[in-house]
């Protein structure tokens, strides 16, 4: 074995010891474990780690709670932060926590839906993407904020939270955000034609300014973008964009090659990729009062949730040549 076939074994062995999030989604990406095998860690998810951890830190209600009127938000994060984790949506503890929050959790910020219930959404496509992606996730009846997103599909393919104010051009942050929860909702739900043709236009959008460059000039359009975080939040970062063609099916071409790149030089001797750029309002932990809930996730450190998802890319990426199952 090649010393970077060494690497990429080293980084997954890491991830392997690790927490049952993050094991079992490795089992199944990297090593294609027996289905049987992968199941029963993803099990543990709901009982073990960060996921038994973050469903106990909710109240009574079933919220999770920051000491603000903004229980909503906090609790659409959690339950956003338990999808990447990958708890079993068909679980008892899935299915009890995200009735709760539908039930109990309303919207508290100023606008025509005050005090809607959180599934139903709010006017912003960037916040509607991501409560379609844990509404379908978990089981919620999120079609009318989809039939919504589809009407305010850009003529460039992409999505932007500032057309009611006149923007013409769509934005790589809110159509990362669509595009997760509409192919969420097509896993969920069976794709109808509208919702596929959105999704192609929608990755094209992304292709054809080759996952971080302005059409326009073939310029960088945000430095962050070159950044890997996690959670991401509402950011548009290149390894987000990628996994998310990866988990919709997307062939890479050379359009992706670029990015595709970036993501084998962030890294490590033992191929691990750190922790950039955190967006401290996106992770749960930063938001909880007298959390007891901690990933281990440090700035600048080796990050598994990155490593994860960079080696799957790479994994894609090596498939669609013809390459070995772990990209060398």
């Amino acid at each position: 074995m090649s010393l970077r076939g060494r690497t990429i074994v080293s980084a997954i062995d890491w991830l392997l010891d690790s927490d049952p999030a993050i094991r079992w989604q490795a089992m199944r990406d990297l090593t294609d474990a027996p289905s049987d095998q992968v199941a029963a860690e993803r099990a543990r998810v709901a009982t073990e780690g960060w996921g038994a951890r973050l469903l106990a830190l909710r109240r009574k209600d079933g919220l999770w709670d920051t000491g603000t009127p903004d229980t909503e938000w906090i609790s659409l994060l959690a339950l956003l932060m338990l999808r990447d984790m990958g708890l079993d949506p068909s679980s008892d503890q899935a299915r009890r926590a995200t009735a709760l929050v539908r039930d109990n959790a309303t919207y508290h910020s100023r606008g025509p839906w005050h005090g809607n219930p959180v599934f139903a959404g709010e006017v912003e496509p960037c916040i509607n993407g991501r409560v379609v992606a844990v509404g379908s996730y978990f089981g919620q009846d999120v079609t009318g904020i989809v039939e919504r997103l589809l009407g305010e599909q850009m003529a460039d393919g992409g999505w932007n939270c500032e057309q009611e104010n006149g923007s013409t051009r769509g934005s790589f942050h809110t159509t990362i955000n669509v595009l997760e929860g509409l192919l969420e909702h097509a896993n969920a739900t069976g794709s109808s034609a509208d919702v596929t043709a959105a999704l192609q236009r929608g990755h094209e959008y992304l292709l054809e300014r080759r996952m971080l460059r302005r059409l326009s000039t073939g310029e960088l359009i945000d430095p962050a973008f070159t950044l890997f975080s996690f959670p991401t939040g509402w950011h548009y970062d290149v390894l987000r964009g990628l996994d998310h063609l990866r988990a919709a099916g997307v062939t890479p071409d050379a359009r992706t090659a670029e990015a595709i790149d970036l993501v084998r030089s962030k890294r490590d001797a033992e191929g691990r990729v750190p922790l950039e750029n955190p967006h401290k309002s996106e992770m749960v932990n930063a938001r909880v009062r007298d959390l007891e809930f901690d990933m281990d996730e440090r700035e600048g450190r080796p990050s598994r949730w990155n490593t994860l998802r960079a080696l799957r890319v790479l994994r894609w990426a090596g498939r669609s040549k013809g390459g070995a199952l772990v990209e060398r």
